[in-house]
């Protein structure tokens, strides 16, 4: 989910006739020689989805070109549409459809796997938005390597609270690993993922919003704030990067995280793309931050629909190409061969119920499990569209050690007194 910036390559497949293979569902394929784009803003699937559409054209006798980009979604598809060039389809976040979808996107309340799914993002009773996949995100952790220490099987159940956590790490360190944490500097990391629970973990995310808003809330005293950076106070103070902690990169954290020289790393399932790369131990998984708390927060991860598509509705795109688009987006939902592509090739969370594929990697795994028995915290989807990167940086400068938890609290009332939410 994640922006890495470098040129996203691109695949015009030909048109072969290796014969139409109908999607499941019905519907037929589209017409010889349609040409769709989809803009793809998911680095880790983005060899899967280039491989997917070449064989994808051959097959189905649709153009279909996928071009990534790394640049902020809303920026890029502005000068997409100040150049009347609009791609197809669009994978955007969810704040991204309750801003542009009444504008740009086709109503796709009539589709069939509306009904298959409660991921779909709908603006004003309308269905704009298809999900791609479900993900989470909380500390991820390498069973192996912590109990290769104790001695005794894991269970992430016992080290909800901070108090537990912070004794195992204690265990760890004294049993010969220097440093069990490791922190992605990043700033969708350290934003977008771990900041952001400071709202979406409030009694009423909305309300909190509209204090910070209003310039009435006192940050440095909620309650919620100051457990959730108790927490990260703990990951960084056991980073293996404590030193030069904004020089860490990605790789070598997951990669240590992946070999068990860490235990504990906060992210999401989405990680899975980089720690299979690497000598890596399946006995791994995701488990909620711990918290000094009895809100129940810390028996639940955050997370929800994740990447939706959606598709142009202006006077560029032809009813053609919208048909087209639409059969892939039910090939994706309700075909078994779309149904494979999302779950054992790019390695996602269906998010439609009658995929009952199963999840193979076991981030993900833990995803479904805390999805299906509802213990997911719901995402907050309107935060505005500078905030990865002002809000970011003011997390580096925390992770650095250049700024206090007072000074961040500030920092942080400031930015929302003045900011804009995105599709509100």
């Amino acid at each position: 989910m994640k922006s890495w910036k470098r040129i996203g390559s691109t695949i015009l497949a030909s048109v072969v006739a290796l014969g139409m293979l109908t999607a499941c569902g019905g519907g037929g394929s589209a017409s010889s020689g349609t040409k769709i784009t989809l803009f793809n803003s998911k680095v880790e699937i983005e060899t899967q989805l280039e491989e997917m559409a070449e064989k994808y054209s051959e097959e189905k006798g649709v153009d279909l070109e996928v071009i990534y980009s790394g640049d902020v979604v809303a920026a890029h598809l502005a000068t997409k549409y100040a150049s009347n060039d609009p791609y197809t389809i669009s994978m955007v976040d969810a704040k991204d459809v309750y801003s542009l979808a009444e504008e740009h996107a086709v109503d796709l309340s009539d589709e069939s796997w509306v009904s298959d799914t409660d991921y779909a993002v709908s603006v004003n009773g309308k269905v704009y938005g298809f999900p791609l996949c479900v993900e989470g995100r909380g500390i991820i952790y390498n069973a192996d390597a912590i109990e290769n220490i104790t001695g005794e099987e894991f269970d992430p159940a016992d080290y909800k609270t901070l108090e537990a956590f912070e004794g195992l790490i204690d265990e760890l360190k004294d049993g010969g690993m220097e440093s069990p944490v490791g922190i992605m500097k990043e700033d969708w990391s350290l934003a977008a993922h771990f900041l952001s629970e400071v709202v979406e973990q409030q009694p009423d995310a909305d309300a909190f919003v509209e204090q910070l808003q209003a310039g009435t809330a006192d940050v440095a005293n909620n309650e919620k704030f100051n457990q959730l950076f108790d927490a990260f106070d703990v990951l960084k103070d056991n980073n293996y990067a404590k030193n030069n902690a904004i020089s860490a990169e990605r790789e070598v954290t997951e990669q240590k995280l992946a070999e068990g020289e860490i235990a504990f790393m906060f992210g999401g399932n989405w990680d899975w793309s980089v720690i299979n790369a690497y000598d890596y131990t399946e006995n791994m998984g995701i488990m909620p931050i711990p918290e000094d708390t009895e809100d129940g927060t810390n028996e639940k991860l955050l997370g929800g629909g994740a990447k939706m598509l959606f598709i142009d509705n202006s006077d560029a795109t032809t009813d053609e190409q919208r048909e087209a688009a639409k059969e892939f987006l039910k090939w994706l939902a309700e075909d078994d061969e779309g149904k494979s592509f999302i779950v054992e090739t790019a390695n996602l969370v269906s998010p439609f119920k009658s995929n009952t594929l199963e999840v193979s990697d076991p981030l993900g795994k833990s995803i479904k499990e805390y999805a299906d028995s509802g213990n997911l915290i719901p995402n907050y989807d309107y935060n505005p569209d500078d905030y990865i990167t002002v809000m970011g940086a003011e997390m580096q400068k925390y992770l650095a050690g250049e700024e206090d938890r007072a000074a961040f609290a500030t920092a942080y009332e400031d930015y929302w007194k003045t900011a804009t939410l995105s599709g509100k």
